[in-house]
């Protein structure tokens, strides 16, 4: 299982929010390319980057920190927020972005993850942001009537990299990742899967392992990487497993 160390970004700064609220935002880095370099200096594999600003703006508005990061770093770059368009995620994969994902776009031009997976097999992962059990659109701002099964199954063979889904009802608060949706999504889907929100200590990343559903690809860390509550080497171990 991958552990993708997260850097959400808003006005250039390293952030975290809390349930998606950008007024609930606590700064824990000014510099996010020498915060990616931690994390690769850390032995992380791949890291995990959104746009903030982007996801509610509908485009970019974090590139100068996004290039600054992929300049920074040789690990693999997954990234989302605000990428709505072909003409925006050829952009980031020309700039040397391994992964995009596409949330809203998934929900509102479903047509677009298929090209675009079509084009970059192995390159678009689908968003899969959960509030109360459907899906959350434009930054989180929006709610709709899918769940996140019915918008996987949408896209079950278009040859996506993965569903990323997030509980963010506990987004950001250190609760504990939602388990028990995220391996009833793996075991729903034939695509990867990986998990994302309330991760707040190693016991997350054992209960992932210990769900023994291989279809649970990766998990998506944050704020816990950032309070210390989770030792790097500790959860690479684990996730190692």
């Amino acid at each position: 299982m991958i552990i993708f160390p997260a850097i959400d970004l808003k006005d250039g700064q390293c952030v975290r929010l809390k349930r998606g609220l950008m007024e609930e935002a606590t700064i824990f880095n000014p510099d996010p390319a020498a915060q990616a370099r931690a994390f690769q200096a850390q032995g992380f594999k791949w890291l995990h980057c959104v746009d903030l600003n982007g996801a509610f703006a509908g485009r970019s508005a974090n590139e100068e920190a996004i290039r600054a990061i992929r300049a920074a770093i040789d690990l693999p770059i997954q990234l989302g927020g605000g990428i709505r368009d072909r003409a925006a995620i050829e952009s980031w994969l020309e700039a040397g972005i391994t992964r995009v994902i596409l949330g809203t776009a998934a929900l509102i031009n479903p047509n677009l993850v298929r090209e675009a997976a079509r084009a970059h097999p192995g390159r678009i992962v689908v968003g899969a942001d959960a509030k109360g059990g459907k899906i959350a659109t434009e930054g989180w701002a929006e709610v709709s009537e899918l769940t996140p099964v019915e918008l996987g199954k949408r896209f079950e063979d278009a040859g996506v990299a993965a569903v990323l889904f997030t509980d963010i009802d506990g987004d950001g608060l250190l609760q504990g990742v939602n388990v028990k949706a995220t391996a009833a999504l793996a075991r729903a889907l034939s695509i990867p899967v990986i998990a994302s929100g309330g991760v707040g200590s190693i016991a997350d990343i054992d209960a992932l392992v210990a769900a023994r559903e291989p279809n649970i690809a990766g998990v998506v860390v944050g704020r816990a990487l950032y309070d210390g509550r989770i030792d790097p080497a500790e959860a690479l171990a684990r996730a190692a497993r």
